[in-house]
């Protein structure tokens, strides 16, 4: 009995111990757990303008119009990225807090690898609200419907709890109907008949998720001054596989005299994808030939692209029947381009880049390879070569990082092509290799969330093996230009025989091993970080700008 009842008071005793080292363990988690954080400071405010006082009075009612269409993108994409916009954002009390969740689009930071910031929150989920938060991918992939896959659709569950397919214009049904009747507002106020067609026919496609033929109305337009990409456009927040298109809109008005310096290289493209460095199944599409190179002043984002970071050129439409059959439209948005190479580019290359290579990085190099970059996403192959079906679908969530680094390094050889030809002679090929380097690190700091931010790990870490720049006993670093040449072209290569193969395993092992910043990368970005550097630049911007 003396044993048993000693036997009873150890174990109660070691209870006691273990709950109250429990409890301090408790405590200790509790105390070094850090609480959600966000950084105001990595963006740069920016007032989005540019001169309208050529434009008519006609036109100028026309944008106010417009304006209220992209609102009506916002709200949308509110709801398709975390939620009600307005329910969310009043539950959050902290006015700064507040504003960074709208600059984000919800309470996850999507330039810091979707950390959530708003306590209460965890992970972002992979399918947004493209996709209901407990389907597994084997539960999507056992789901037997035709348009599972397709852009302009949601996957719901109905009432017994399975999957069941909700297209766009009967999800937000009252959303679309608006937007539709301000488009075609708008189309009676434009002076531009080919304006004016497309935004009919956009207003037609919000009701019924065929954007064939405003898509193909869009890219027949040349003359417009004003300018607006309205609906759902690109796949990258849907994390889990892909396929869903995002609303957004862009209104844009022309610059008529730099579009003029850009239409010439337009006549090239076609010789230029048939010189690809790669075998020829790999290249015997052949792009739409009608493509227009044009540069734009941007006045107005909402949407998709207002997102934390922002878009500062656009290659459209994505279609790929659409791009085969006609081409595609590379719009440069210069007001966007040279904020971001004023604020963020050139601090960097001051602190990253070789002193004696930082007269290489110009605005012209910036402003080339980025149209170039999106003259690239029209360009190498759509259609895989075995019967996998178009790249986008075979790559599944990770073709938007291939694809992004397809457009970046075959952008690059495009530049450096032309040049050899003697055509490209506005810059000095060396500019565009410098600045094309210093872009690596402003666009890695967008994260291993971002498909660009991914796409520009995945190729400073092949240019590291390869040799083609250096880092310095003093921490900057030197592009080796004609190994950078070397390393470009091998990198195209490697990218279009992905997209060509559908080669889903090679794509996700790739980004898994080199999608990732490396220590000593690390340690540079945290040098541009405590240099107070934004990451990125959130724009003061609509009607009122503008007076309007």
């Amino acid at each position: 009995m003396f044993k048993k009842n000693l036997s009873i008071v150890v174990v109660i005793l070691v209870a006691v111990f273990l709950a109250g080292c429990e409890s301090a363990d408790k405590k200790t988690k509790e105390a070094t757990e850090e609480k959600p954080t966000y950084e105001m400071a990595k963006y740069a405010t920016v007032k989005l303008k540019t001169d309208i006082s050529h434009l008519s009075d006609n036109q100028k009612e026309m944008l106010k119009v417009l304006f209220e269409a992209a609102d009506i993108m916002d709200e949308i994409f509110w709801l398709q990225n975390v939620g009600e916009k307005e329910s969310f954002l009043n539950g959050i009390e902290d006015k700064d807090l507040r504003n960074y969740a709208r600059i984000n689009y919800g309470p996850w930071d999507e330039l810091n690898n979707l950390a959530p910031f708003v306590e209460g929150y965890g992970k972002k989920p992979a399918g947004a609200e493209f996709y209901p938060h407990d389907m597994t991918k084997e539960e999507f992939e056992a789901f037997d419907h035709p348009d599972k896959t397709d852009l302009y659709t949601l996957l719901r569950r109905d009432e017994n709890n399975e999957l069941k397919v909700v297209w766009y214009h009967e999800a937000f049904k009252n959303q679309s109907e608006k937007a539709a009747d301000l488009l075609k507002q708008a189309a009676e106020l434009a002076e531009d008949a080919g304006f004016a067609n497309y935004l009919n026919l956009r207003a037609q496609a919000l009701l019924t998720d065929d954007y064939f033929e405003s898509d193909m109305a869009w890219l027949d337009m040349k003359n417009n001054l004003v300018d607006m990409v309205v609906g759902p456009i690109e796949n990258y927040t849907d994390g889990l596989f892909g396929y869903k298109a995002a609303h957004e809109s862009f209104i844009l008005i022309k610059d008529v005299e730099w579009s003029a310096k850009l239409a010439k290289y337009a006549a090239f493209l076609p010789q230029l994808q048939t010189e690809l460095p790669v075998e020829p199944e790999y290249k015997k599409e052949t792009p739409g030939s009608d493509v227009d190179l044009n540069a734009y002043d941007v006045i107005y984002y909402t949407g998709d692209c207002n997102m934390a970071g922002k878009t500062i050129a656009i290659n459209l439409p994505n279609d790929e029947k659409v791009q085969l059959q006609k081409g595609t439209r590379k719009l440069q948005l210069k007001n966007a381009m040279r904020a971001k190479f004023d604020h963020i580019l050139v601090p960097i290359s001051e602190v990253l880049i070789s002193e004696d290579q930082r007269k290489h990085v110009t605005f012209d190099a910036f402003f080339s390879n980025t149209m170039f970059h999106e003259v690239s996403h029209g360009m190498g192959i759509k259609n895989t070569i075995n019967g996998k079906g178009p790249a986008r679908k075979a790559l599944k969530e990770k073709y938007s990082a291939i694809e992004e680094g397809k457009a970046d390094i075959l952008g690059l050889y495009l530049v450096t092509k032309l040049h050899e030809m003697g055509e490209f002679t506005e810059t000095d090929l060396m500019d565009n290799y410098v600045t094309f380097m210093a872009g690596i690190f402003r666009s890695v700091r967008f994260g291993a969330s971002s498909a660009h931010g991914m796409a520009n790990m995945l190729r400073f870490n092949y240019f590291l093996e390869k040799g083609a720049f250096t880092r310095n006993d003093d921490g900057t670093y030197s592009t080796n230009l004609e190994k950078m040449k070397i390393a470009s072209t091998d990198l195209t290569q490697k990218i279009l025989k992905m997209q060509g193969d559908g080669d889903y395993e090679g794509a996700k092992k790739w980004i898994e091993t080199d999608g990732i910043i490396k220590v000593q990368l690390q340690k540079d970005l945290l040098r541009i970080t405590e240099e107070g550097i934004p990451v990125d630049i959130v724009f003061e911007q609509g009607p009122e700008m503008f007076g309007l």
